[in-house]
This record gives C-alpha cells, sequence and structure tokens, in this order.
C-alpha cells in the first residue's frame, strides 16, 4: 500500500476498480462493433476523427507507457537482487547498475518467443506466484514481533540528523493532518497504476475464439481484485502502521520474511516486463530482436534515472494512465452514442443516458486531471524525495535494496 489512511485507501481501490471495469466493458462494446480492430492504435485512430495523426500518437504512447513498465520491472529486479545480497558488496562494480543491465539483458531475451499461447502460460504463472508472494507478505506482518525499521523509543539518524520512525505502529482510519496534496495525489496515484491494463485489452479481444465471453473473465477479475487488493492492503497496513510502511511494501517486513516474500515475485518482475515488451511488428526476426533491445535498453537508461519505485509509479499513472486509463474509453462511449443516432445528455433524455453520459464526461475529466494534477504532483515529488536526500540519485551505484 502506498497510503497512510486505511479507508481511503480501501475507497479508492474499490471505485478504481468499478471505474476500470466499466470502461473495459466501453472498450469491448467497441471492439464488438469494430473488429477489425488490432490494437489501442487503431482504436486511437478511429476515436478521433480516423486521422492518421491520432495513431501515430497513440502509437508513440503505446511504446512509451510499454518502455515504463518495462523500466519499473529493470527497477524492481535490482531492488530483489540488492535486497538478496543484503545491502552494499565489493563483489560486483558499481552493484545498482550492473545488477539492473543484467535483468534488462535477461527480459530482452525472454521477450524474444512473442504467441499469445506462450504469454497466456507465462501470465497465468506469475499471477500464481504474486498470489503466494502477498499472501505471505500478509503472513509474515502478523506474525512478525515487530515491522522493519521499529525503534520503541525516539532516534535520530546520527549523520543527517533526522529523527527516525518510533513507537508502535500507528494505523489511522482517516488522513493524517500532515498528508500533502502532492502525497496524497501520488498514493491515489500508485493504486490506479495497479488496476489501469486496458492498453492491452484489444489485442487479446482480437485473439479471443468467442470475444462474446469477454464480460465474465473481466467480471471475475475485477472482483478477484477488490478482494485480494482490499484484504491484503488493509492487513499489511494495519500490522505496519504509517511510520514504517515502504514501496514496495515488502519493505516493512523483517529482513528473512521479506527475502522469502519478495523471492516469488521473481516470474512476475521478468515476465510481467516481458508482456509489455511483445509489440507488434511485420518484419523479420532479426529487426525484431533490435526493436525489443532497444526497448529494454531505454527502459534501463529510464530505471536509473528515476531509481525510486514509488515515483516511477506515479508517473506512469499519470502520462499514460490518463489517456489509456480514462480519456480514451470516455470518448469511445460518446462515439458509440452518436453513431447510435443519440448523443447523450443531447438527444438520449432518458434517465439512464443522462447519468451515462454525466459519468463518462467525470471520466474524461479524470484523466485530464491525471495528466495535469498528477504530473505535477509526480515532478513534485520527485523533487522533494531529492531534496530531502531521501532517494539515491541517477545512475547510482549505492544498493537499492529494501
Amino acid at each position: 500500500m502506498h497510503t497512510n489512511a486505511l479507508r481511503k485507501s480501501l475507497i479508492l481501490t474499490v471505485v478504481q476498480a468499478l471505474i476500470v471495469l466499466y470502461t473495459s466493458l466501453i472498450l469491448w462494446q467497441f471492439c464488438l462493433r469494430h473488429p477489425e480492430v488490432r490494437d489501442v492504435c487503431d482504436i486511437g485512430q478511429m476515436l478521433f476523427w480516423n486521422k492518421k495523426w491520432a495513431w501515430w500518437f497513440t502509437a508513440v504512447m503505446f511504446v512509451l507507457n510499454n518502455t515504463f513498465i518495462q523500466a519499473l520491472h529493470v527497477l524492481t529486479g535490482a531492488k530483489y537482487v540488492n535486497t538478496l545480497i543484503g545491502g552494499e558488496t565489493t563483489a560486483i562494480s558499481c552493484q545498482t547498475v550492473t545488477i539492473g543491465f543484467i535483468v534488462a539483458i535477461l527480459s530482452w531475451i525472454a521477450s524474444l518467443p512473442r504467441t499469445f499461447g506462450v504469454l497466456s502460460h507465462l501470465g497465468t504463472g506469475s499471477a500464481i506466484f504474486t498470489f503466494v508472494s502477498v499472501i505471505l507478505a500478509v503472513i509474515f506482518a502478523g506474525i512478525e514481533s515487530h515491522p522493519a525499521g521499529y525503534n520503541p523509543v525516539p532516534t535520530t539518524d546520527p549523520l543527517t540528523g533526522k529523527v527516525l520512525p518510533s513507537g508502535a505502529p500507528i494505523v489511522t482510519v482517516i488522513p493524517l493532518a500532515t498528508t500533502t496534496f502532492v502525497s496524497g495525489l501520488n498514493a491515489f496515484l500508485n493504486i490506479s497504476y495497479t488496476f489501469i491494463g486496458q492498453i492491452t485489452l484489444p489485442s487479446f479481444i482480437a485473439e479471443m475464439k468467442e470475444p462474446r465471453d469477454f464480460p465474465k473473465a473481466l467480471w471475475a477479475c475485477t472482483i478477484l481484485e477488490i478482494i485480494v487488493f482490499s484484504i491484503v492492503g488493509g492487513a499489511v497496513y494495519a500490522y505496519t502502521g504509517n511510520q514504517y510502511m515502504t514501496s514496495p511494501a515488502f519493505g516493512s517486513l523483517q529482513p528473512l520474511y521479506k527475502k522469502i516474500a519478495f523471492s516469488f515475485m521473481i516470474p512476475t518482475i521478468i515476465f510481467l516486463g516481458v508482456l509489455y515488451a511483445n509489440e507488434n511488428t511485420v518484419v523479420g526476426w532479426t529487426v525484431w530482436a533490435g526493436i525489443l533491445l532497444a526497448t529494454w535498453i531505454l527502459a534501463f537508461i529510464i530505471a536509473n534515472s528515476i531509481p525510486f519505485f514509488s515515483s516511477l509509479l506515479s508517473l506512469l499513472s499519470s502520462l499514460f494512465d490518463s489517456f489509456f486509463g480514462f480519456i480514451f474509453w470516455g470518448v469511445a462511449y460518446f462515439r458509440m452514442r452518436k453513431a447510435d443516432g443519440a448523443v447523450s445528455l443531447i438527444k438520449d433524455r432518458t434517465i439512464r443516458g443522462w447519468l451515462e453520459g454525466i459519468l463518462n464526461i467525470i471520466i474524461i475529466l479524470t484523466g485530464i486531471f491525471f495528466l495535469t494534477a498528477g504530473t505535477y504532483a509526480t515532478v513534485q515529488g520527485i523533487i522533494d524525495e531529492y531534496e530531502a536526500g531521501t532517494v539515491g540519485r541517477p545512475f547510482s551505484c549505492a544498493s537499492n535494496g529494501i
């Protein structure tokens, strides 16, 4: 979890899940109307007056979104290895940068097989391992005597002079008075990233034997997400409190527990990054491998330029989820209603027409809010972290283990 208020985070979790459910159903309806759609780039062109610039704009955003997600997995892979090592070591030159580069190369190799059949099996395995990992995190948070970093009395860092977290875990039902707009919005952006994945759905719907069965899988996935994320996030927070929460949350566990739970994330670290590297091309395998290598090198650079997990998540949400999680699907709704001859709020005077029209306007405005205020909050949060000295510098050799 990435916020300091249990009730707020649970409400946002449910609300975000339901918004993603609704917009995914809009996307599905749009794909059924346009079976020629192959990916989100085609949808982008259709939504914005069938202009070629809209296809290219969507394609650039699509590739950047995927590359940033690859960067997140490079960063997480380096965090995992450094966590296992347990700190600084002289055995590896420029420790974090070297490990991140190795993770990027391994991920590139794993990206080369590119059939949906292979990816579906890898995705299923990754989901199972992730479930085991988060359940172990909950169990360990409950059985350990104290969260990592626990101090019974107030303590000051001898190097920086800053007061370290201390005392029993403090669990609040509402946000603390010290919660700023920047920190609160960044927390929401972190939660949103976990749910928003509509960018991949057009390709999967196109590959389904019976696309009309898509809502069954969507409903099952949404219900399980709400249950798992709410229980896991709430339970870990309840045992960890405001002072000792980390991002990712594995860092709040004692060293042995942290290493065990984090280890089950290995398939997810590698194969979900691979999923987002799986872009289409019509040229041969050599060029395909070169394109993938370029995206992973760019991901490596991004991971080392923004070397902190929470802020990279927020940047992803603000720049890309604003379009692919909200704006596109609100526009898609109105485009479909226009094709039906009844644009809500104008011609459709039914209660449902008014409510759906208002809802989709809110969805579009939410996306604009993510893009503007969200980007501001993310950038300001990064600046604040650098000024406070709580994060490492770009391309730092120091361990980034949790």
